[in-house]
């Protein structure tokens, strides 16, 4: 006669990495090689720690990464609510799993190129691509220089959709003011990906610098920003 384990409690309870094959334990991996070897559900799993009753963590943070095409980025971009759409992902886990994506994006914003001059639309889109470059709505920001040209504030100007923001000039102007600014560069992000300026990033880059020249404040560049790609008015002689 089979025998089948007893329905009990600590059957039903979740089962850790622990309770898997030695292959499946992304801890005990990391212990012996080191964390470098793992897999990215691999990493996920060592830090959400248990999964749901029939489901081991590996297992789901498999399907998490499958769920988002195994892209880091595509999974930045889902919000709470999408995903807890992935079965054995509840509040906790969503808010982890945000948490996770934080720390990579300030990780990111603190290599020491920020330190340096800002000298090129390059430096700005590198400065600029983990804050903004992959939301799924539009943010415009502006960055204050000194008079060597180091950035001194970085400040969000407005927050929209995902094919327009809103831009208040006499905003950014008071910002330059208080920081007492040199220069400032205006920067903006796509969501769709696309690097053509629109009739209105046309408009809010003339605005701009013609608010600047009046207050003796060099503005240095407009930069839209995109998860892969930057168009630097500077650059297109346009500004």
């Amino acid at each position: 006669m089979t025998m089948y384990p007893e329905n009990t409690p600590e059957n039903n309870k979740p089962k850790t990495v622990k309770d898997f094959d030695p292959e499946d334990q992304p801890r005990e991996k990391a212990e012996k090689y080191g964390c470098g070897v793992l897999s990215v559900p691999d990493l996920l799993a060592i830090i959400l720690r248990t999964g749901t009753t029939g489901c081991p963590i590996t297992q789901l943070c498999r399907d998490l990464m499958q769920a988002n095409n195994g892209k880091l980025h595509q999974l930045q971009r889902r919000t709470r609510k999408e995903l807890r759409q992935v079965k054995g992902i509840g509040l906790t886990k969503s808010i982890q799993i945000e948490a996770i994506m934080e720390l990579m994006r300030r990780y990111a914003a603190e290599e020491p190129v920020l330190e340096t001059p800002i000298d090129s639309s390059e430096k700005i889109y590198r400065r600029m691509q983990y804050n903004i470059g992959n939301l799924d709505h539009e943010e415009v920001w502006m960055l204050t220089l000194n008079r060597r040209n180091i950035v001194t504030r970085e400040v969000c100007l407005s927050t929209g959709t995902a094919t327009a923001s809103l831009f208040d000039v006499k905003v950014a102007i008071k910002h330059a003011i208080l920081e007492n600014a040199e220069g400032v560069i205006l920067t903006h992000n796509h969501p769709s990906g696309g690097l053509v300026p629109s009739t209105s990033d046309d408009r809010i880059t003339r605005d701009l610098k013609q608010a600047c020249q009046y207050m003796n404040i060099r503005m240095f560049d407009h930069v839209i920003v995109t998860s892969n790609g930057y168009y630097s008015y500077h650059d297109n002689g346009r500004l």
